[in-house]
């Protein structure tokens, strides 16, 4: 990674920016409304939930040393013990395309397996064509939707074995 980004564990000092990235994100491709993480409560205080667990999830900040420029986070996908969410992958525009989101792909996905996960799972929208491309570059395989969905709205489901 240049010497100019960091990633590090979120911050509650974080909380508005990261808000503010995923919100202009899925507001530029039409997932602005009810059933995606737009309208969740939690993601105007993502710190509060990521950090309120040691081991079972965790939020890493994307920045150029002062500015937030994205984020990603796991969790524990209760409905299949040993299985990580993938969550809120989002980045700024300005820094879209340079294969950071790969790297933060790789970051989580080494996370999740230090806290004990085997699989990495993820929920995403087809209006999400770039995500799409990324996830299933880097190994996902498309799965049929599980009985329990965090985002009603989303439309692509996908898993990693670790």
């Amino acid at each position: 990674m240049d010497t100019k980004y960091t990633l590090r564990k979120i911050t509650e000092q974080d909380d508005a920016a990261i808000a503010q990235i995923v919100r202009t994100n899925l507001k530029a491709y039409k997932l602005d409304v009810p059933g995606t993480v737009y309208f969740d409560p939690e993601l105007n205080h993502l710190s509060a939930f990521y950090n309120a667990e040691e081991n079972t999830r965790d939020y890493y900040i994307f920045t150029d040393g002062v500015k937030v420029l994205g984020g990603i986070g796991f969790a524990a996908f209760e409905a299949e013990p040993g299985w990580a969410e993938l969550q809120k992958l989002y980045l700024a525009d300005e820094v879209k395309g340079n294969g950071f989101g790969k790297l933060l792909v790789r970051t989580i996905e080494e996370k999740a397996k230090e806290s004990g996960y085997t699989y990495m799972y993820l929920e995403t929208h087809t209006n999400l064509d770039k995500a799409l491309n990324l996830y299933e570059r880097m190994g996902f395989q498309q799965i049929d939707r599980p009985a329990s969905v965090n985002h009603s709205t989303m439309n692509r489901f996908y898993l990693k074995k670790l």
